[in-house]
């Protein structure tokens, strides 16, 4: 039996509310740990720091499955990880000499 068109806008419309909300959620879940890292201190241009999230997100893409299951960061430095060296892809200091200060 096919639904009538009213039926199938009003289920797209909650749809995009669950979208929306789970977009909220992943960006405020994003921020804080974004915030927790230090990056709310760092003055950087907006499309570097994309760029920056952006190589972050093909290195874990890269490496999923490798690893321990639900180990943070800091138990893999902990435990002497070969990542552990590994933090961000821009530091203070090349985000500083960057950008010039008015």
């Amino acid at each position: 039996m096919k639904k009538p068109s009213s039926k199938i806008r009003n289920e797209i419309a909650k749809l995009q509310e669950q979208l929306k909300a789970a977009d909220t959620r992943e960006a405020e879940r994003i921020g804080r740990i974004a915030l927790k890292a230090g990056l709310g201190e760092i003055q950087v241009d907006e499309s570097e720091l994309q760029a920056a999230f952006e190589e972050l997100a093909k290195r874990f893409r890269a490496g999923q499955g490798s690893g321990k299951v639900g180990s943070t960061g800091k138990e893999r430095a902990e435990a002497g990880g070969a990542k552990s060296g590994q933090t961000a892809a821009v530091t203070p200091g090349a985000a500083e000499s960057s950008i010039g200060e008015a």
